[in-house]
């Protein structure tokens, strides 16, 4: 019996490509890397904003909006509900894309939603520590997990103030925090 061979990668640009890639010097194959996708929406009920402290790495303790990685054949839609079920124990009305965030550093690209709570019912789920919902001022802002739930969070307030629509970018480069209005 014969066994196929296994990969041996090497780094090399494929023809017709402007990238250097793994690529298999057995069969050609390449190994492409791509950035992973974050699906997560503002979820308000009755003007207050669902939060969730989280219960794992990274910034584990630290309070952010229901988030997470996008499954392979899922839309980002599902993904948002499924993060949301997953965190809160929440089932979500989403709402329209509030945001498009891009955190090169990490190859991530952030979906973010605006929703509603379907029923006022949630609790902390497998990945968080605790829920709450909170008023604007009360939301523990010196405990936010990532510079992306600020930005979100600032976002959301601006669309439902109706000073700004979606679907807003990165904040402008320097300070990211500049535009925040806690």
């Amino acid at each position: 019996m014969t066994y196929p061979l296994q990969p041996t990668f090497i780094k090399t640009v494929p023809d017709g490509d402007t990238h250097e890639r793994a690529v298999c010097e057995n069969c050609g194959f390449v190994n492409y890397q791509n950035p992973k996708i974050v699906v997560g929406s503002v979820v308000r009920h009755e003007g207050r904003i669902l939060m969730c402290r989280r219960a794992i790495e990274p910034r584990r303790g630290y309070w952010t909006i229901p988030a997470g990685y996008l499954e392979l054949h899922e839309t980002p839609e599902d993904g948002a509900r499924r993060e949301a079920r997953e965190e809160a124990n929440a089932d979500l009305a989403l709402k329209e894309l509030l945001a498009v965030y891009t955190v090169p550093r990490l190859s991530q690209v952030q979906l973010i939603y605006r929703a509603e709570l379907d029923r006022p019912d949630f609790s902390a789920g497998e990945e968080s520590l605790e829920v709450a919902l909170y008023d604007r001022k009360d939301i523990p802002w010196d405990e936010i997990a990532f510079p992306t739930v600020l930005w979100a969070l600032e976002h959301e307030r601006m669309v439902a103030e109706g000073e700004a629509t979606g679907p807003f970018v990165n904040p402008p480069a320097g300070d990211p925090d500049s535009h925040l209005k806690r």
